[in-house]
C-alpha cells in the first residue's frame, strides 16, 4: 500500500478509537504531505468537520491560497460529495481512495450514498426543496458588482 494511503488509514483507525468516523486525508505535493485531516465532527459538532474538508482549509491557510493545483488527495474513504465539491473549487487534480462509498454504506454510513443518489435528481425531484427568489426592483445584484469588479 502506498505511504500516503497507508497514512490516511492510520488516521481513520485513530479516530475511531477516539470515538469518531472512519475517515482520514492526506493531501500531498511533490511526495510531500503537506496537511492531514480526520473527520472531527465528534468534536466540533460541525457538518462540515470531513477530514478531507480539513486537510483543504489548513493547506489553504497555511499556504494563503485558495488554488491547490497539482496537488493530490489521498483518503481513507470515498470523498462525499461536500468534499468532492471542495476538491473541485480547490482545483486538486488528484484523489486516490481506499473504501468506497458502498463500503461505507456496509459500515453503516450511507448518508453520501444518498446524496450522490439525490444530485443526480432534477432538481424539482430531489429530496431538499429549494426555491429561487429573485431581487426586488431596485435592489443592488452582487453577482452584477462582482462582474464589473473582475
Amino acid at each position: 500500500m502506498d505511504q500516503f494511503m497507508k497514512r490516511a488509514v492510520e488516521l481513520a483507525v485513530e479516530n475511531v478509537r477516539d470515538g469518531g468516523q472512519p475517515f482520514g486525508a492526506v493531501l500531498v505535493k511533490n511526495n510531500t504531505v503537506v496537511t492531514e485531516g480526520v473527520n472531527e465532527l465528534h468534536k466540533t459538532y460541525d457538518v462540515s468537520g470531513h477530514a478531507e474538508l480539513l486537510a483543504i482549509r489548513r493547506a489553504q491557510e497555511q499556504l494563503q491560497t485558495n488554488d491547490l493545483s497539482g496537488y493530490t488527495m489521498y483518503a481513507s474513504g470515498e470523498p462525499c460529495p461536500m468534499c468532492l465539491s471542495a476538491i473541485y473549487f480547490a482545483g486538486i487534480e488528484k484523489v486516490i481512495y481506499c473504501a468506497s462509498v458502498e463500503n461505507a454504506v456496509e459500515a453503516g454510513l450511507g448518508q453520501a450514498k444518498v446524496i450522490y443518489e439525490d444530485l443526480q435528481k432534477n432538481k424539482a425531484d430531489r429530496t431538499l426543496s429549494m426555491v429561487q427568489i429573485p431581487l426586488n426592483e431596485g435592489q443592488e445584484n452582487p453577482m452584477k458588482l462582482w462582474k464589473e469588479r473582475s
